[in-house]
C-alpha cells in the first residue's frame, strides 16, 4: 500500500471516533443552555468552530480552511469549559492529544528543552565555558519566567569561528520543534539584508514590519542578527522600542521574543585577556565574566558602527555581553573529532594532530589560537580522508 492509501485508511479508521467525540460534544453544549451565564458564548464558538474545522480537514479529509493545519492554533484552554463534567473534558482532551496536535507548552512549535540545551553546549562546543554557562543561566531564567519585563538581547563577540553562530543555531534546535527552520526562528545578516546605507528609511520599516508580523505570530520569536556591527544606527534604533521595558508596542506585547546579536566586536580584547592568562600560567577556564564584560561593553560603545551609535548602548538593553575566547589547538582537535563523527567516521588521534597542524595559529610567536577557530574544519577533514 502507498503512503497516500496509508493515509487514508488511517483516517477512515479514526472516523468512528471522531463522530462519537463531535456526538458528545454537541450533546453536553445542547444540554447545558439552560446554564447559559456560565459561559463566555464568544469562546465558545470560537472553540466549537476550531475543534469542526479540525475534524473536517483532517479527519474527513475536507478542504482545509487557510492555516487550519497551523499549529499556532492551540488546543483551547480548559477555563473555557468551566461548566463542563471533568469526565467528559478529560476523554475529549485526551483523544484529541492522541492525535498529536497538543503539548505541554500550549503551542506545539515551542519546545523550549533546557535539558537539551544544556547537554549540547557541554558536549559539543568546545572551549567556551563562560558561553556555555552565561547562556544556559539566561535562556533558563528568561523561559521560567513568563514575567519577563522586556524581551531577552543577548550580544555574542569574538573572532569568526569561535562558535557564534554555532551557538545560536544549538537554542534554536532546542528552544524550537524545527529549529533555524521554525517559523518561530528569524535571521538577518546585516550585509545581506540591508546592504545599502541609502535605503536605510525603507530598511527601518521592512524590520519593524518583520518583527511585529513574526511575533504576532509566534510571541516567542527569536531574532538572530549576524555580523550586527555592521548594522546602520538608525535600523537598530529603529527597532530599539520592541527590546526596550514596554508592556507593548502599538498594542502588540515583545516580551517574550529574544534578541541575538552577533558580531566581532571585541574580538581582540578577548584575545589579549586570553594571552595575558596563558602568559602569566594561569588556565583559561580561570577566566571569569568580571574579565570580560566590562571591556567588551567598553569596545562595543567605542567601535565604529551601530552599536555605539544606537539606544540599545546608552539604554543599556542588552542584558548579557557573551564572550567567546579564541580556540587553541585542543580545541581543534575536538572539533576536528567532532567532524567526523558528524559523517559517521572515528578518527584516531594522528589523524587528529594531522587536522590541527594544517590549521594557522597566532600571535605569531606563540602560535597560541587558531586564526580561523573551528569554520573550516568540516571542509579541510575532505583533505585527510582515504
Amino acid at each position: 500500500m502507498n503512503g497516500t492509501g496509508g493515509r487514508s485508511a488511517g483516517r477512515v479508521a479514526s472516523r468512528p471516533s471522531a463522530l462519537m467525540i463531535l456526538v458528545l460534544l454537541l450533546h453536553l453544549v445542547c444540554s447545558r443552555t439552560v446554564a447559559a451565564d456560565l459561559f463566555n458564548f464568544g469562546s465558545i464558538s470560537n472553540v466549537s468552530t476550531y475543534y469542526f474545522n479540525y475534524f473536517y480537514c483532517n479527519i474527513w479529509e475536507g478542504e482545509c480552511q487557510e492555516n487550519q493545519d497551523d499549529v499556532a492554533l492551540q488546543v483551547p484552554t480548559r477555563d473555557l469549559w468551566a461548566g463542563f463534567p471533568q469526565d467528559y473534558i478529560n476523554l475529549l482532551h485526551h483523544w484529541y492529544c492522541s492525535l498529536g496536535q497538543c503539548c505541554e507548552s500550549g503551542d506545539c512549535r515551542i519546545t523550549n528543552n533546557i535539558t537539551g540545551l544544556s547537554r549540547d553546549l557541554q558536549t559539543k562546543l568546545h572551549g567556551q565555558h563562560l558561553a556555555q554557562s552565561v547562556v544556559l543561566k539566561a535562556i533558563q531564567g528568561f523561559i521560567k519566567n513568563p514575567d519577563s519585563n522586556k524581551p531577552l538581547t543577548l550580544s555574542f563577540h569574538g573572532w569568526s569561528g569561535t562558535g557564534k553562530n554555532f551557538v545560536a543555531r544549538m537554542i534554536a534546535d532546542n528552544l524550537y520543534r524545527d529549529g533555524v527552520k521554525s517559523e518561530c526562528v528569524q535571521l538577518f545578516i546585516a550585509p545581506f539584508h540591508f546592504p545599502h546605507a541609502r535605503l536605510v528609511d525603507t530598511y527601518k520599516n521592512q524590520l519593524r514590519e518583520a518583527i511585529k508580523d513574526m511575533v504576532l505570530r509566534c510571541p516567542q520569536t527569536l531574532f538572530i542578527f549576524d555580523e550586527a556591527e555592521k548594522l546602520h544606527p538608525g535600523l537598530i534604533d529603529a527597532i530599539k522600542p520592541f527590546m526596550d521595558h514596554y508592556d507593548n508596542v502599538d498594542g502588540v506585547s515583545y516580551r517574550r521574543a529574544i534578541f541575538l546579536f552577533l558580531s566581532n566586536i571585541g574580538g581582540a580584547a578577548i584575545n589579549d585577556v586570553a594571552l595575558d592568562f596563558w602568559h602569566s600560567g594561569q588556565n583559561r577556564e580561570d577566566i571569569g565574566m568580571e574579565d570580560l564584560e566590562h571591556r567588551l561593553r567598553t569596545e562595543t560603545l567605542e567601535s565604529e558602527g551601530g552599536f555605539a551609535q544606537s539606544g540599545l548602548m546608552s539604554g543599556h538593553l542588552i542584558d548579557f555581553f557573551v564572550p567567546f575566547l579564541p580556540l587553541e589547538y585542543r580545541h581543534i582537535k575536538l572539533c576536528a573529532r567532532d567532524a567526523y563523527a558528524a559523517r559517521g567516521l572515528e578518527a584516531d588521534e594522528a589523524t587528529l594532530d594531522e587536522v590541527a597542524k594544517a590549521m594557522l595559529y597566532v600571535p605569531k610567536e606563540e602560535r597560541l589560537f587558531s586564526a580561523q577557530g573551528c569554520k573550516s574544519i568540516p571542509q579541510r577533514i575532505n583533505f585527510f580522508l582515504p
